[in-house]
């Protein structure tokens, strides 16, 4: 019972990766064949490969879930995850008419994410370019393998966001898509070693938020666009005001609410000639949920 109890008191995001451990413990999630099997076995990779590799034909307009790496101590695709490929399928259209040329994920994971984003353009050729980021060793080997299953590549950094990459990059990237760690910790919890810092967002689940905003506003093009994940515990009305006043225009493409809490993906891009009459409807009008601006204005 009281292994219950604490179970619990964990945050979902937090509870949803114990659960996909334990369920892979008790045999009740599918396993990929271990490394060594698949060396054992070319034949069978070789086809899987041919008949999964990307091309502007492919039927399928995300990742396979069979081919994502696991690890332990990587984050899995969940509702999150989801959420956010969600967006980049709602806003495909567009994201090709922009044609970018660079993208980034922060954060990569499994490389869930960024094998999406880049099937996603997979019409575009070979004109765009990838790059990947992870605090978690074991995450950028899960993203490589990811990538290389579904016949992709990127450039993947062990960094923390983008430190080393900011004045490289900047001004350059045309899309950055981030599932950031939301979840309200104790501050001690940041910067923890393995899974943790997946979810791990410190104070109101902001602190590491925080620090990503004015890094993806360093790199953002002129054209970019930035995607981010977050939590209603986050205040995303406070973090469209302060892209706002870093130039940035947003709206909400996805939302998803469960019992335990409401997700929303939220597009920022650079506001060239904002309409300063409509104030700030482009991005209030975005949440529905009065009690949710109550609350959040109550915590400003």
């Amino acid at each position: 019972m009281a292994a219950a109890r604490q179970a619990r008191a964990w945050p979902p995001r937090a509870r949803r990766v114990l659960a996909a451990a334990a369920s892979r413990v008790h045999g009740r999630r599918r396993q990929p064949l271990p490394g060594c099997r698949r060396q054992a076995l070319p034949g069978l990779r070789q086809a899987l490969h041919g008949l999964l590799q990307v091309s502007p034909t492919m039927s399928a307009r995300t990742a396979h879930i069979q081919l994502v790496r696991f690890h332990p101590e990587v984050y899995e695709p969940c509702d999150d995850s989801f959420a956010l490929v969600d967006a980049l399928l709602a806003d495909r259209k567009h994201l090709i008419e922009q044609r970018p040329r660079l993208c980034m994920e922060v954060g990569c994971g499994s490389g869930y994410v960024i094998s999406s984003l880049a099937i996603m353009l997979s019409e575009l050729g070979n004109g765009v370019n990838y790059f990947a980021t992870d605090i978690n060793q074991d995450a950028a080997e899960a993203t490589r393998a990811t990538l290389e299953a579904h016949g992709l590549h990127a450039e993947i950094v062990v960094t923390d966001i983008a430190s080393g990459l900011q004045k490289n990059l900047a001004g350059m990237v045309d899309v950055v898509v981030v599932n950031p760690p939301y979840v309200p910790t104790s501050e001690e919890e940041i910067g923890c070693k393995g899974i943790t810092a997946s979810w791990a967002g410190g104070y109101s689940g902001r602190s590491v938020i925080d620090r990503i905003l004015p890094v993806a506003d360093e790199l953002l093009s002129q054209k970019g666009w930035l995607y981010m994940v977050t939590l209603t515990a986050n205040n995303p009305s406070q973090i469209c005001r302060l892209m706002k006043q870093k130039g940035y225009a947003s709206r909400i493409i996805v939302q998803r609410s469960t019992e335990e809490e409401s997700l929303h993906v939220i597009k920022f891009w650079r506001d060239v000639a904002p309409d300063r009459s409509k104030g700030s409807d482009s991005w209030f009008s975005q949440f529905p949920l009065k009690s949710f601006w109550q609350n959040s204005e109550s915590n400003d």
